[in-house]
């Protein structure tokens, strides 16, 4: 018989931060996002989707 060796994640994984589109666009108005000089519009559609445009 052969061991294997299972990979593991560290239990100190840091998950991600979680936002509710809602409370960023109250009203559902559009939110803009900027990374670096770029700036970026988030809008959520009249189906309920996010698009995120440059």
């Amino acid at each position: 018989m052969t061991d294997i060796a299972i990979p593991t994640q560290p239990r100190d994984v840091a998950r991600p931060k979680t936002y509710d589109a809602q409370d960023l666009m109250p009203d559902g108005q559009p939110a803009c996002i900027v990374l670096g000089d770029q700036t970026y519009v988030l809008r959520i559609t009249r189906a309920g989707k996010l698009i995120l445009t440059k």
